[in-house]
């Protein structure tokens, strides 16, 4: 079950990152060809600076996932099996502990941008562009669980 729903969740965060990439770029794209043609485009900037945004925590919870995030496995794999195994335990609490902090204070955030828009696009919530940060903190904790107790960069066998 837990093997069918990590697989899951990568083929979505997969595809979603890829839609925000690919958005994102094509943005990028128009934005220099619009200002290019001296007609720059006045939402370019706010929405390209939110897809960035999303693209982070998306992309961090795919990464975390595929237990691709930044680690020392040569320096953990040196220490004896027992502190390896407490470090685990250990860097697993303490990067729950962050987002679930952090995915409580994105909701707050959004909960206080509830009935503002964007500048740049009056017709988009605040809240919608902000959202990433309490749905994407919420997905990382989804992806470590999932992952379970095992070192970054190891091998899944499948």
């Amino acid at each position: 079950m837990t093997i069918r729903l990590s697989k899951w969740l990568e083929r979505f965060l997969e595809t979603v990152v890829l839609v925000i990439l690919s958005s994102l770029a094509l943005l990028v794209v128009a934005g220099v060809l619009f200002r290019k043609a001296g007609a720059s485009l006045v939402w370019y900037d706010e929405v390209a600076s939110i897809l960035l945004a999303w693209l982070t925590f998306y992309g961090a919870s795919l990464a975390a996932l595929k237990g691709a995030h930044i680690g020392f496995p040569g320096l953990v794999q040196a220490l004896p099996d027992w502190l390896q195994r407490t470090l685990l335990v250990l860097r697993k609490a303490v990067v729950l502990g962050f987002f679930v902090v952090l995915a409580w204070a994105g909701w707050k955030v959004v909960e206080v941008l509830q009935g503002t828009s964007l500048i740049s696009l009056p017709q988009v919530p605040a809240a919608l562009a902000h959202s990433a940060v309490p749905i994407g903190a919420g997905l990382f904790v989804a992806a470590e669980l999932l992952r379970g107790l095992k070192p970054s960069h190891q091998e899944d066998e499948s």
